[in-house]
């Protein structure tokens, strides 16, 4: 089923980079990137701008390093003006950027720069005491420093560099070699340019070779390489203005960019839709606590913002946005996790602005459904399938399920990814013909809108963050206190969802408060149980299998936070 065509006319410019110098040639010396600091300070880059320092980087990395394609380049770092620059000009070269959670521990990173094969990795200067522990066995072979005021302006940029390390005391020493900086890279590449075609690094290239690396859990097991091509990122981004009910920007639009870079939903539609659109982009670095936010609303007129229930829920409690909403919001998005009812009602009567709610995941690049604009949202669904997005509603038997009907949601469309890098067994059991088995069960109804009423997968959603059991589990096991741990999600009115440890102890005298203390040292904060529950033995199946749908029972009604 797929409600509107798509076809090869629909598509935008093939290539990621060519997108890019299409905005620049159109919008040139419009804003399209500021990025704002809790301090109220902040930085504009224009279109023209954004283009030559990516065209540098681009020649930086081919030129200077030798880069060639099919190489792979990591960056992990908050949305900076450092983090358009650097995966334009990566995708101009015709190189892989893999996108790397700034939240992550060592351990997480190091997995990542050890499964992509990255040979060069861009981090913020604020982590530069994990780089050690991060590279040890990957193929990294240079390391450039990040910083949270890259690309601010002389005098302005080296005031608030200093106090971020001295007086704030918030970037630590920075372990082993420094290849370079931002900055070292953009004056070395610069002076290659007018000298090399910088379109000639993709003179060879496919549609369907592959952009991104984007890391996710997928359906089960340890997190894995979502290898999106080229194709699948600009039809995507095609699909979404295919739509007749699209509302064009206006020329003072700018968007509130809180969600991070590093998250395909906010680098494909937040970051380069937004650039073909000719929007400005406010970027966020520091988003918590909500506070920091105040000054971005008082210093820009922002009319767009993507969010996520936890974000909108969270602003309506801060008491200086309750008494000065922002006035002038025409277009407010929500993804990444349910949307609750209650939560949009009081954003639309607080703000005046409804919020559409849509559906993604990263094996589909980003949107496969989105609410229509030119009507009011329909509550308690995700919205209609983008044009050339199939639908299959499927029993448990692999049969089609009429409309109304619960059953897996399965995909087919230009969005879907190549594969799971180095992982054939995971791609073939998650995408079978061409279609993609989300693992989400879903209704398909007789108006077309879709809705998602439950998960087979066992993934927990926290704030919008993807949260798997079994990273979880394999870092509690890993404790010689512990003999075995099942986790598991419940609702949380806060978060979406929480994240519940039933631990089964070698040590008696081991006590919950410790098993969260070993949990924040190893996980990424997100990651960390808000409730665990010390038990002798977990339920299993008769043929061992833990029994996940009691536990979850259990913690709905029993588990409170330590």
């Amino acid at each position: 089923m797929s409600e509107i065509e798509f076809g090869p006319e629909d598509m935008l410019a093939g290539y990621m980079g060519e997108m890019v110098d299409n905005a620049v040639a159109e919008h040139g010396n419009k804003p399209a990137f500021s990025c704002i600091l809790p301090t109220g300070h902040y930085e504009t880059l224009t279109y023209t701008e954004i283009g030559r320092y990516s065209d540098a980087v681009a020649a930086y990395l081919r030129e200077d390093l030798g880069l060639k394609p099919g190489d792979v380049v990591a960056i992990q770092a908050p949305n900076t003006l450092a983090y358009p620059i650097l995966a334009f000009g990566i995708l101009k070269a015709g190189l892989i950027v893999t996108n790397i959670n700034p939240l992550y521990t060592a351990e997480e990173t190091n997995h990542q720069l050890k499964d992509s094969c990255a040979k060069v990795w861009f981090v913020i200067d604020v982590f530069g005491n994990r780089v050690a522990q991060s590279t040890e066995g990957t193929s990294v072979e240079r390391v450039y420093k990040l910083s949270l005021v890259d690309m601010f302006s002389g005098l302005k940029r080296h005031l608030l560099a200093f106090a971020l390390k001295y007086l704030k005391k918030a970037v630590p020493p920075f372990e082993g070699t420094v290849a370079g900086t931002l900055a070292s890279v953009i004056g070395a590449g610069e002076k290659h340019l007018g000298r090399v075609d910088i379109k000639s690094y993709r003179a060879h290239a496919s549609l369907d070779d592959v952009a991104i690396y984007q890391y996710t859990g997928g359906t089960t097991g340890r997190s894995k390489g979502a290898e999106l091509t080229h194709r699948n990122v600009v039809a995507n981004i095609s699909q979404a203005n295919k739509r007749g009910d699209a509302i064009d920007n206006q020329p003072d639009d700018a968007m509130l960019l809180i969600l991070p870079l590093y998250h395909v939903y906010a680098l494909a539609v937040g970051a380069l839709n937004s650039m073909y659109k000719g929007t400005h982009v406010v970027l966020v670095p520091v988003p918590r606590p909500l506070s920091n936010l105040k000054v971005a609303f008082e210093t820009f007129n922002i009319t767009i913002m993507p969010g996520v229930n936890t974000l909108y829920l969270g602003l309506m409690q801060e008491p200086w946005f309750v008494a000065n909403p922002p006035k002038n919001l025409r277009l407010c998005f929500s993804g990444a996790a349910p949307l609750q009812p209650a939560t949009a009602d009081k954003w639309e009567k607080l703000t005046g602005c409804a919020i559409y709610e849509g559906y993604g995941l990263t094996e589909g690049t980003c949107v496969v459904s989105t609410m229509p604009l030119d009507q009011p949202p329909k509550r308690g669904t995700c919205g209609k399938p983008i044009p050339g997005t199939e639908v299959r509603i499927v029993g448990e038997n692999g049969e089609d399920l009429p409309r109304g009907e619960a059953g897996e949601l399965w995909l087919k469309g230009p969005q879907i990814m190549k594969g799971y890098l180095h992982n054939p067994e995971a791609t073939g059991a998650t995408i079978k013909d061409g279609w993609l088995k989300t693992g989400d069960v879903a209704v398909y109804d007789a108006e077309g809108y879709l809705s998602i009423v439950d998960r087979i997968k066992d993934m927990v959603i926290v704030s919008g963050f993807n949260v798997y059991p079994t990273d979880i589990e394999s870092v509690l096991t890993h404790s010689e206190r512990i003999a075995e741990a099942a986790v598991v999600g419940v609702p949380d009115d806060e978060t979406g969802e929480r994240v519940v440890a039933y631990v089964v102890p070698k040590d008696e005298d081991l006590t919950e408060g410790e098993v969260i203390a070993y949990c924040k040292q190893h996980l990424t904060g997100y990651k960390v149980p808000k409730t665990v529950v010390l038990v002798k033995e977990l339920p299993k199946s008769p043929v061992g299998k833990v029994l996940r749908r009691e536990l979850r029972d259990q913690a709905a009604g029993a588990a409170k936070p330590v």
